[in-house]
């Protein structure tokens, strides 16, 4: 073995020289005079980097093993030269490598002093059929002996070529997943790898042999041991594999057995994933009521057409195998309820599956959720080769590892992708790592069916490069004068480098993990809780808190509830349990109790009489009524009833009375979701005078401030903004189709294509009594025309009865799906007694709760994707998505998984600066 040791200090050299020598270990210094492979180099990054940016690298035209690396690449990034000289060399890994290429070969060095030949005479066994020549060492130059040697193996290659066709293809390795699993799996191995079976032993808590060779109660059904113990069969074929030299150049797994192409790419350890995986298992075991039948003989569309027929809202594809291959996944009654509209086609099979749950969707949410928790308390490594994941059918990078194997528990698998991904990487073998051969079938009739997939250079590099990503991480965009835009005192208040705020989307599509990426550069965002259970809202705080533990801004969303003002109460005790300082007030018309009790909860004095906030409100207003009642102090009569309430003390109320309700505003413009159409021309400067005339009134000692939002997705749009006074802009649609939002990728599948017209107007599912309005994506969906009339019906009538049959017979067939007794009965589990005894005494309450059941449907169908309901889902957004859309059409952002929150942000607004400074040089004639 041969170690490269740099040190910053001569002296510690020394000191390690001498412990080597006195262990007879030989030691030579290197006649360097820079820590090359190391920090060192680091002071030298941007020059170089920059200089690396004029050039451009073509795609290897003969195999090419890297260094750098470890193995072969088919694509050189911008900065990979950097990295050649920051990174350790991996040169025996590439050696190895090159290996399994060709068994035997000549190996000619072709360096100025003949060392690379001892090198690899030391990493390749003598005894191999290899052959080593040095063209040009101190003592010779025979560089005539290169044209000797391409000569005599041109001929040779001419004798061999249909064998070198196929020696010189890549080996593709796919692990099969739950259902491949049989007794007597394994035990061909076992014996091999004695020391990893006792410590798969110790970690299960039982004979992994015994369970696969004898099975003696029938435990390799149930899904806790099936999981395990298929992971632990894959795991050593795979061993067995490379101990023959037969390295893959590229891996998938389907399912499960993901968890082995990760494994395989050196992403974590063997007991590390056995762990991760006995917990999945345990996990989905747990679920229960669901069912999962596979459709052969439809394609994609011809399914989801069938899916759509259905009486059901349970239903949707898990596995995408092949062009004529599905899987759904749905409860136990309705798989059963869909096989008649299946069967009654012709030539088309469905095949009920027998397994414990319905895997690879909604129903798996709370094994989801656990196991996010569980995932936790590991670090992964970054992947050593490409593994297509079963959640985007592109490359594994380090940053998404946790993110995809949660996530992969509730969505579909797609395989057919993946495969022609795979396909796509270069001339590849396919080869099956596992029991039985399901994918080698699947892979068969996927390369029959489909074109590869080829990814761009970009695409495929999977390491966290500069090139992995359409933009640069956000340390080193170029946001020069960015931290400049908007107010210094509200970026001081929160916090903050950037006057950049995003805002709460509803369920939880603003997600932790878009709260978290938007703290870490520094902005501000805020967790959408709206349509959450406390119980979720819970979760996402303290894991928010674990990562955002630098003091770095975040904030939660607060609803307004009328019709439950508990709901508000609750997530208010919620925020102050947890140490939430920021909140976002939205769709409220007046000041609540539990507004009152978050603000008043964080306030204190300094010895001059100073009020001090702690709790902050950011209160989003679109009329001027309601800025000025956030702009007041606390009402008097509310501080009253609540001071009889103890609910605040007296000195609370005093500080109350000298402050505003909310210490800033956000004015919300036409935006996605509830909205009163406010045009930001006109909202800025009213409600700008309006503050002044507060301060005036009331005396404040401090300033709120004044925010944009609604329609800003350019920097032409953020630039306006700023010009027209805002101290910091929200922006909330361009931020529903990046990675980090929670919602399904047929989603944003739809909202990338979408152009500024693409929205319209419909009653808010919430609100719809009152005939509030909410602004939908109305492109590909039938959502808003049958929503507004819902709400027209809801006018025009006093009951259902009233409705003539031929509209009541298209609302329960082509709207709900099923009928208006079993909609009520579905709405009669969800509202509270009080509220049904209600709507029993009223035929119009009746209506509008039946009816309000639509809107809560198509938001979940939406947001989980489910398969068949696309023309009902219901997608809240704005055109400033639109905007932004064409903003980046023709570069790589046009694809959302290319999205990044943070990263659009700080694009947004290097744009926005280089925009004002160009009309300034305008302006001023420079």
């Amino acid at each position: 073995m041969i170690i490269i040791l740099f040190c910053r200090e001569r002296k510690k050299i020394k000191e390690v020289e001498d412990y080597l020598k006195r262990l007879k270990v030989t030691v030579q210094r290197l006649p360097v005079t820079q820590g090359f492979h190391s920090s060192k180099m680091d002071e030298a990054s941007g020059y170089y980097k920059n200089y690396l940016q004029s050039f451009t690298f073509d795609t290897p035209k003969i195999p090419f093993f890297s260094s750098l690396y470890g193995r072969q690449t088919n694509s050189i990034p911008q900065d990979y030269f950097w990295q050649v000289i920051r990174k350790p060399i991996r040169f025996a890994e590439a050696v190895e490598s090159l290996r399994s290429f060709h068994e035997s070969a000549v190996y000619v060095d072709l360096g100025s002093s003949g060392d690379m030949v001892n090198t690899l005479k030391k990493l390749i066994s003598s005894s191999s059929n290899n052959r080593f020549i040095a063209l040009v060492t101190p003592f010779i130059q025979n560089c005539a002996q290169l044209d000797s040697l391409v000569l005599i193996h041109k001929n040779e290659r001419l004798g061999k070529e249909i064998n070198l066709k196929e020696e010189n293809k890549m080996l593709g390795y796919i692990f099969p997943g739950q259902g491949s699993q049989k007794k007597g799996m394994g035990a061909e191995l076992f014996d091999q790898f004695p020391d990893i079976i006792r410590q798969a032993d110790a970690i299960l808590g039982y004979s992994i042999c015994d369970l696969c060779t004898q099975d003696r109660n029938n435990l390799l059904r149930q899904t806790q041991y099936t999981q395990p113990a298929l992971y632990i069969v894959n795991a050593l074929m795979y061993m067995q594999a490379a101990q023959k030299g037969k390295y893959p150049h590229i891996v998938a797994g389907h399912s499960l057995g993901e968890y082995n192409a990760l494994f395989a790419a050196g992403v974590f350890d063997f007991a590390t994933g056995l762990k991760l995986v006995q917990k999945r298992g345990e996990l989905m075991s747990q679920t229960s009521g669901g069912a999962m039948a596979a459709i052969l003989g439809l394609n994609e569309e011809e399914c989801a057409e069938v899916l759509n027929r259905v009486p059901s809202h349970t239903i949707s594809i898990a596995n995408y195998n092949s062009a004529k291959q599905y899987v759904i996944s749905g409860t136990q009654a309705d798989i059963n309820r869909a096989q008649p509209y299946f069967d009654e086609i012709e030539n088309i099979t469905y095949i009920p599956l027998n397994v414990s749950g319905a895997f690879h969707s909604q129903y798996m949410s709370e094994a989801k959720q656990e196991f996010g928790k569980f995932i936790q308390q590991f670090s992964f490594s970054e992947p050593s080769l490409p593994v297509i994941s079963n959640l985007k059918a592109r490359p594994y990078r380090l940053s998404e590892i946790a993110f995809n194997l949660i996530e992969q528990i509730t969505h579909p698998v797609k395989w057919s992708e993946t495969v022609r991904v795979m396909q796509g990487f270069g001339d590849i073998s396919l080869v099956e790592i596992g029991p039985g051969h399901v994918l080698t079938g699947l892979a068969n009739r996927i390369q029959q069916e489909f074109d590869p997939i080829r990814l761009s250079s970009e695409e495929w590099a999977w390491q966290e490069t500069k090139t992995a990503a359409p933009l640069q991480p956000s340390s080193s965009v170029k946001t020069s004068g960015a931290e400049k835009l908007g107010s210094d005192e509200f970026k001081q208040d929160y916090n903050l480098k950037y006057a950049y705020l995003s805002g709460g989307m509803y369920r939880g599509i603003a997600s932790k993990e878009l709260v978290i990426k938007m703290g870490k550069a520094g902005m501000m965002g805020f967790l959408g809780t709206g349509g959450l259970t406390p119980e979720k809202i819970e979760e996402d705080i303290k894991y928010i808190k674990q990562a955002l533990n630098q003091g770095q801004a975040f904030g939660m969303n607060l609803l307004h509830t009328p019709d439950k003002p508990e709901k508000e109460e609750q997530n208010v005790e919620l925020f102050m349990k947890y140490g939430v300082k920021n909140i976002e007030a939205a769709a409220y018309i007046g000041v609540t109790p539990a507004l009152i009790k978050f603000r008043a909860m964080g306030l204190s004095e300094l010895p001059d009489g100073t009020v001090v906030v702690n709790n902050r409100i950011i209160a989003k207003v679109s009329r001027p009524e309601v800025a000025q009642n956030f702009l007041s102090p606390a009402p008097e009569q509310l501080l009253e009833k609540m001071l009889k309430t103890g609910a605040i003390s007296h000195q609370q109320a005093k500080w109350l009375r000298e402050i505003p309700v909310a210490d800033d505003l956000c004015l919300e413009a036409d935006s996605a979701g509830h909205t009163d159409g406010g045009v930001a021309y006109v909202l800025m400067p009213a409600i700008s005078k309006l503050r002044e005339e507060m301060m005036e009134k009331y005396k404040y000692r401090k300033k709120p401030s004044i925010g944009a939002a609604g329609g800003i997705g350019t920097p032409e749009a953020a630039a306006a903004a700023f010009l027209m006074g805002a101290d910091f802009i929200v922006t909330g649609s361009i931020n529903q189709c990046t990675v980090e939002s929670c919602t399904s990728d047929a989603v944003k599948d739809l909202l990338q294509q979408i152009n500024i017209q693409d929205t319209a107007y419909a009653p808010a599912g919430d609100m719809f009594e009152l005939g509030a309005r909410v602004q939908v994506l109305k492109k590909g969906v039938f959502f808003p025309a049958r929503a507004n009339k819902l709400y027209e019906l809801y006018v025009q009538h006093c009951s259902i009865d009233e409705i003539d049959e031929k509209t009541k017979k298209q609302l329960q067939e082509r709207y709900f799906k099923k009928s208006f007794e079993d909609v009520y009965a579905e709405v009669k589990q969800y509202y509270d007694q009080a509220e049904i005894e209600k709507a029993e005494l009223n035929s119009k309450r009746k209506m509008a709760l039946i009816f309000k059941w639509y809107f809560a449907y198509s938001s979940r169908a939406a947001i989980e994707g489910i398969a068949g309901c696309q023309v009902d889902y219901q997608i809240h957004c704005g055109p400033a998505l639109g905007a932004f859309n064409q903003w980046v059409k023709g570069t790589e952002l046009e694809e959302w998984r290319y999205r990044h929150v943070d990263e659009i942000a700080l694009k947004l607004l290097a744009g926005t600066v280089k925009l004002l400074q160009l009309n300034a040089r305008k302006e001023w004639g420079s």
